[in-house]
């Protein structure tokens, strides 16, 4: 892997909310904390980590459930409060009383959870294709386009079938996954799909994974009022994601305060590992202002 034999990069552990979570981290200063999101650990951080650690101690995290942080079992381990508790953790534990919050994917629900459950951390968030979780309870209720893309999702709330489809053939799925949606399948060469399918073979991974899917999906009905977020916030979104629509990211204004939103043209959903420079050039624009 890219990172792996860099000696600044530093490889640690933290008790969070009663958890053990792994952590990769670089730089001092003020912390900036980066969340992946499904398929994929620490390791899709690989081209920002270096890039921001000049200025910032930056701490690429393994989410619960995923690759060497602690998989405990039960769907319920896996509910929104418990993720955003992590985060709570992680940021106190660390010594922090705030951060730049960066999170894509999965990592971006729950960028966003945090940031209306603590805004006081929040310094500044950076969300990567994944929508304001208002806009995108409105797209599954009403965007017959959105529930056709989203079809994935109802596939996962099977017991037992998403594990043996994910990891038949050599865990082939996890890599297709990526190469199958990039727009520049350069951007994953052999070597990065070997270690998403290391990460995601790892005892109870894979369950852990689409917990996050079983315990959540009906939960994202529920009733919620979504007050206008005050802390200063950019969404950066490829536009040829073939998961979540462009049109996820219109009207986001009418949940945040101080939004700045970048769109990436002939660029997937995995905005960071696909076009790395543009993404690092972006954040560093915002971070700067």
């Amino acid at each position: 892997m890219v990172l792996e034999s860099e000696t600044s990069l530093k490889h640690d552990y933290i008790i969070s909310n009663g958890i053990r979570l792994h952590y990769v981290t670089q730089g001092e200063g003020e912390l900036m904390l980066l969340l992946h999101g499904f398929p994929e650990f620490w390791y899709s951080w690989r081209y920002q980590i270096p890039e921001f650690a000049t200025d910032y101690k930056v701490v690429a995290l393994d989410l619960r459930g995923y690759n060497d942080s602690e998989k405990p079992e039960g769907r319920e381990a896996y509910a929104i409060t418990e993720l955003v508790k992590d985060i709570e953790g992680v940021i106190k534990g660390l010594g922090y009383e705030q951060c730049v919050l960066v999170g894509h994917d999965w990592g971006g629900m729950l960028a966003w959870n945090f940031a209306y459950a603590h805004s006081e951390m929040v310094e500044k968030l950076i969300v990567m294709n994944l929508p304001h979780p208002a806009k995108f309870v409105q797209a599954l209720r009403t965007n017959p386009q959105q529930m056709l893309r989203s079809w994935y999702i109802l596939l996962f709330q099977l017991p037992l079938v998403p594990e043996f489809l994910l990891q038949a053939d050599d865990y082939r799925m996890i890599a297709s996954i990526f190469v199958e949606t990039a727009i520049d399948k350069t951007a994953f060469p052999p070597q990065d799909l070997e270690a998403y399918k290391k990460a995601a073979a790892k005892p109870g991974a894979l369950t852990a994974m689409l917990n996050y899917y079983r315990h959540n999906f009906l939960g994202l009905f529920n009733p919620t009022e979504w007050t206008v977020l005050q802390v200063p916030t950019m969404m950066i979104w490829g536009e040829n994601d073939t998961a979540l629509g462009k049109e996820l990211t219109y009207d986001t204004q009418e949940y945040v305060k101080h939004l700045q939103l970048r769109y990436l043209p002939n660029c997937s959903h995995w905005v960071q590992q696909e076009q790395p420079e543009l993404v690092n050039q972006y954040m560093g624009d915002f971070l700067d202002t």
